[in-house]
């Protein structure tokens, strides 16, 4: 009976700030960021001018966007191989149907939403009712996506690139919300990084606040423990993939009012870099670990190591050594700070 006491009593005692920061996943991300960003300061002499600021949170929102929803999938223990090619889709979609019904682009814009979405809901569906490996769904998707952008892009308009659509109703309106650059205090910043913060925030209280966010960290852990327990295991991770069918739809848009036309083989291989960060961010392999807050670092690391790289003025072929190096480094890290947590408990 003393030994139950002893447990409960334990277990009302107010945990310490120092439990508590050790036990948050984006520890490991947040250390590397200092640490990748006090040594481009050193060796790069114009990283620390706002312009170069500003490009940095350019290159990381780019990133970021896309590494958000895919953190929130890997919490709920899944991928999505197709992310990359996902985003093209969003654009070819956007920029082909405004073009070929000479639509206001806006009507083009709602039609890839639609039509990314159900993406989304494919991968979440054949997941569900096939019992078959998010790797084994999202890479035949990824593969099916790849084809069908380069065969109907060169189908319907001839050749592997789209129409230029800058001249169409509705252009300057929709280029204001995807891809404009905010003036402030003379330096110009782009509009991702608003849509990425925001998307950062509505994240995190999603995990941190809301019943789905219980369900998310549950799926993860044990979909089967979850599902015993009553949480609509099917339902969420049907809702994680078209979470990130959104966010490549954001980054669509951006790419596609951004440069005006898209290029039918863009995409692939982009679903690795939002793994990555999203690891580098703290999320686990395995599920049930993470954070959206983490994910944003691990982009902002991607950001301030291509761009510090440049302006470092070093040859740019090192890029993914040090993307290797990172990633490495920051899983062991954080390894290490999940056991220091699991040590102070």
């Amino acid at each position: 009976m003393s030994a139950l006491t002893e447990t409960a009593d334990e277990r009302l005692l107010e945990t310490s700030p120092l439990r508590r920061l050790l036990a948050r996943p984006e520890l490991g991300s947040v250390v590397g960021a200092l640490a990748v960003f006090v040594f481009f300061a050193c060796f790069a002499d114009s990283f620390l001018r706002a312009s170069s600021l500003s490009t940095v949170l350019y290159a990381s929102s780019t990133i970021g966007i896309m590494a958000v929803p895919v953190a929130l999938l890997m919490i709920g223990g899944e991928f999505d191989l197709s992310a990359g090619v996902m985003v093209t889709s969003s654009a070819l979609i956007s920029s082909m149907f405004s073009y070929q019904m000479t639509a206001n682009v806006w009507v083009g814009v709602g039609v890839s939403l639609l039509a990314t979405l159900a993406i989304g809901a494919f991968n979440g569906f054949m997941l569900t009712r096939t019992k078959l490996p998010s790797f084994i769904i999202t890479l035949g998707t990824f593969l099916m996506l790849t084809g069908m952008n380069l065969g109907f892009t060169k189908l319907i308009d001839g050749t592997v690139s789209t129409k230029t659509i800058s001249d169409m109703e509705g252009f300057p309106t929709a280029h204001d919300v995807f891809a404009s650059t905010l003036t402030v205090g003379g330096v110009g910043f782009k509009v991702t990084i608003l849509w990425w913060l925001g998307l950062v925030a509505l994240a995190s209280w999603i995990l941190l606040r809301t019943r789905t966010g219980n369900w998310i960290f549950a799926v993860g852990g044990n979909k089967d423990a979850a599902r015993a327990v009553g949480v609509p295991v099917d339902g969420t991770r049907i809702g994680l993939y078209m979470g990130v069918a959104f966010g490549a739809w954001i980054s669509g848009q951006h790419l596609l009012f951004s440069y005006d036309v898209v290029q039918s083989g863009e995409g692939v291989g982009n679903e690795l870099i939002y793994i990555i960060a999203a690891v580098i961010g703290g999320c686990l392999i395995t599920g049930g670990y993470g954070s959206a807050v983490g994910s944003a670092v691990g982009a902002f690391i991607f950001g301030m190591t291509g761009k510090g790289i440049v302006f470092a003025e070093w040859n740019p072929d090192w890029f993914k050594f040090f993307l290797g190096a990172m990633l490495l480094l920051a899983t062991l890290l954080n390894a290490w700070v999940r056991k220091r947590a699991e040590a102070t408990k």
